[in-house]
């Protein structure tokens, strides 16, 4: 591990494109800023470890990606459904309004 001191406004780059900058300092609280490329994901370690506890135990579940995708299939065409009935709803409103 490499241990880098460093003091307020002062910063860090990893690589050409990451730099993490000291922005804050209060007690033992040190409040870091991260300009990073939108590509690079950037978590708190133990957001992090749960984001990886989460996907393990997505990829051990017995729904299937392409189960996913019917259902959402499923209430596009629904959402559709229940716009052409609106658009129906409506034509037959206008028409009886027109021949009262």
């Amino acid at each position: 591990m490499l241990v880098l001191a460093r003091r307020l406004n002062e910063s860090i780059m990893i690589g050409d494109d990451i730099e993490i900058v000291i922005i804050d300092i209060k007690g033992d609280q040190v409040k870091l800023g991260i300009k990073a490329p939108k590509n690079i994901t950037v978590h708190r370690k133990e957001i992090y470890q749960e984001i990886k506890l989460e996907n393990i135990a997505a990829n051990k579940s017995q729904f299937k990606p392409g189960d996913l995708r019917e259902l959402s299939e499923f209430f596009v065409k629904e959402k559709e459904k229940e716009k052409e009935k609106e658009k129906d709803t409506e034509g037959d409103n206008k028409t009886d309004k027109g021949g009262v």
